[in-house]
């Protein structure tokens, strides 16, 4: 009997996990992966993006309002979910840019704030883990702070030496970066709405991607996963302070979405396992290796 698969995805706030790799999670769950979402931060600096939410006792409670979106989208994926417990940093904004504020997140030792994940990992024991590039998906402090905290924690749960008071060490077996954005992604896309008659919302990022580095060549694992997107959609719904249902991210037709890149990309960049490249599956190499102990 082989042994139950397990797959933790590393994330700074809520609504990151239902905008990076949500459908990967869904089309895992369905197949009887055990999924466990990490959030290192409750997002209580996060803006209202959603014009319908702006309100003041919206604002008032952002946190536990962030919280119970956060349930609702894990409920939807079909993923457990827990919190780091680190305070968000917030997106400074400004030249020159402003301090960070005192005691968040970004600002943490990273080994320090890796402790926690370190328990984590050693009470779940997942085969594979994913989280952000050492840019973040994005320059967002939190997210890099999160790349630091993921790298440093997989390297330490497997040791023994290291935080023994943090539980019996596990080594995961796969570490992956998303990569949510390509420029083949965003082409393919833009000209698939093109010749489908309709407005591109991704001309202007085309626009501006000679201003930024591909990372389309890093990708080395492409999920097939589809038939998960309206999940991934419905999650991202669910957080409604940060998502707007008549905004950006649902002006392209499903069905379009769903022919044009019907897959979800990471980049593999650690295995202790034998996988070849390029990849259709987060557990290459892991499924011959995993068994029933």
């Amino acid at each position: 009997m082989a042994e139950q698969l397990r797959l933790m995805a590393v994330h700074a706030h809520p609504d990151d996990e239902s905008s990076k790799g949500a459908a990967t999670m869904a089309k895992y769950v369905a197949e009887g992966v055990d999924v466990l979402v990490v959030t290192c931060t409750g997002g209580e600096r996060g803006s209202v993006l959603n014009p319908k939410m702006d309100r003041p006792e919206v604002w008032a409670n952002i946190g536990e309002i962030r919280r119970a979106e956060m349930d609702a989208a894990r409920a939807i994926l079909g993923v457990e979910q827990a919190w780091l417990g680190f305070v968000d940093s917030g997106l400074p904004e400004g030249d020159p840019l402003p301090p960070l504020p005192e005691g968040c997140f970004a600002l943490q030792d990273v080994e320090v704030a890796a402790a926690p994940l370190v328990r984590l990992i050693r009470k779940f024991r997942p085969h594979v883990i994913t989280t952000y590039d050492e840019e973040g998906g994005y320059p967002h402090p939190d997210h890099i702070m999160t790349h630091k905290v993921t790298v440093a924690a997989f390297e330490a749960a497997g040791d023994p030496e290291r935080h023994p008071d943090l539980g019996e060490p596990w080594q995961p077996l796969k570490l992956y970066y998303d990569i949510g954005f390509s420029r083949g992604k965003i082409l393919a896309l833009h000209e698939a709405i093109l010749a489908a008659g309709i407005a591109s919302p991704y001309e202007q990022w085309l626009e501006r991607w000679e201003e930024r580095p591909d990372k389309g060549p890093r990708i080395t694992t492409r999920v097939e996963c589809a038939e998960y997107f309206p999940v991934r959609d419905d999650a991202l719904r669910a957080h409604a302070t940060q998502i707007d249902p008549d905004g950006f991210w649902f002006q392209v037709p499903m069905e379009l979405q769903q022919r044009a890149w019907p897959t979800e990309d990471f980049q593999l960049v650690r295995s202790l396992v034998d996988s070849p490249l390029p990849e259709s599956d987060l557990f290459a190499g892991v499924r011959e290796t995993a068994h029933a102990r």
